[in-house]
């Protein structure tokens, strides 16, 4: 793992080291574009980096998408200027613009993103999410009387399952460690994750849902996780188990929470993402007094302006010296 940001700032928590891509797969370089709206915090970024910034002609050889959407903009904008060569996108998770990434024929073309960026903010918040629902304070919120009944458990010792091995994985089981929590980490292939007590294949997850007490969702979301966890995996968990999701609202089936909650089968659901998104006024999740929602708020702009201002910063080098791109993105894999 390994990190890179100003000292006192949030952190990039990277799974793995960065290497240089081939020579052969370098982007020509040239001058960088900032699109939709060029914002001064990244245009400064990349002018730190020795990059040009221009307006979009022929002459632009990468592209700085700045919209979190606008996927149709973006693909027009590749299809008019095949000249491009590496695009940056703005989130750690890159499913709003997985049609751009399949259908654009360019096998040539270098795409990053802020996965790993945000990973600290995010996971500190996850970690409040879960020791919120422990302690039972989404009942405790919304109490407006004096309650005698002992309620809340501990983290402490409890048996943890992450479903992802992205930098929120890494960085949760380092602020687990305090509380000497059994942490199995579920991910595409069994290869190790530094700090869990054990990684599994996403094939074991519904053997590992059967012992946890707290259950984190943390994976990308792509059309092999869509409601990866639905009604089967809800009915393996015990009475007494949690769920986090601060990934991707469609990661979960809503449906089949919305009846776990309402039966009583987990103890608590805690998401910064719903499924549809914004979650509707009236819906159930809203009234139901085991669910704490907070409206996709792990990391505000706040705290991620600095973070993708130094992810563009380090890609732009790359793009204009080394080949060090940071973030890169699979098309196939979708992330």
């Amino acid at each position: 793992m390994s990190r890179s940001a100003e000292p006192g700032q949030h952190q990039a928590v990277l799974t793995a080291p960065v290497t240089p891509l081939p020579e052969s797969r370098w982007p020509v370089r040239g001058p960088i574009t900032v699109l939709p709206e060029s914002e001064g915090s990244f245009t400064a970024a990349v002018r730190a980096a020795g990059g040009t910034v221009t307006g979009l002609s022929p002459s632009t050889r990468g592209l700085i998408w700045l919209d979190y959407g606008r996927a149709d903009e973006l693909r027009a904008t590749l299809d008019a200027h095949p000249q491009i060569g590496w695009v940056q996108l703005p989130w750690a998770g890159v499913d709003a613009f997985s049609g751009v990434l399949a259908g654009l024929d360019r096998p040539g073309l270098v795409w990053t993103s802020a996965k790993g960026a945000y990973a600290q903010p995010v996971a500190e918040h996850a970690l409040a999410l879960a020791l919120a629902l422990l302690r039972v304070l989404p009942k405790r919120a919304r109490a407006s009387s004096w309650s005698t009944v002992p309620e809340g458990r501990s983290l402490y010792g409890r048996t943890v399952v992450i479903i992802g091995a992205g930098g929120i994985a890494l960085e949760l089981i380092r602020l687990l460690a305090p509380f000497d929590a059994s942490i199995t980490v579920v991910r595409r292939s069994p290869q190790p994750v530094p700090g869990a007590s054990r990684t599994v294949p996403v094939e074991a997850l519904q053997d590992v849902l059967q012992t946890a007490d707290v259950v984190f969702v943390a994976a990308a979301l792509t059309d092999g996780t869509r409601h990866l966890i639905g009604e089967r995996e809800l009915g393996l968990m015990r009475s007494q188990a949690v769920l986090v999701n601060i990934a991707r609202g469609p990661l979960v089936h809503t449906q089949a929470l919305v009846a776990a909650l309402a039966a009583g089968s987990i103890a608590g659901a805690a998401l910064d993402v719903t499924d549809p998104e914004p979650l509707p006024d009236g819906h159930p999740l809203w009234s139901e007094p085991r669910c704490l929602i907070t409206p996709h708020t792990a990391d505000t702009p706040e705290m991620t302006a600095p973070l993708l201002a130094e992810r563009i910063r380090l890609n732009v080098r790359a793009f204009l010296e080394d080949g060090r791109f940071v973030g890169v993105v699979d098309p196939r894999a979708g992330y």
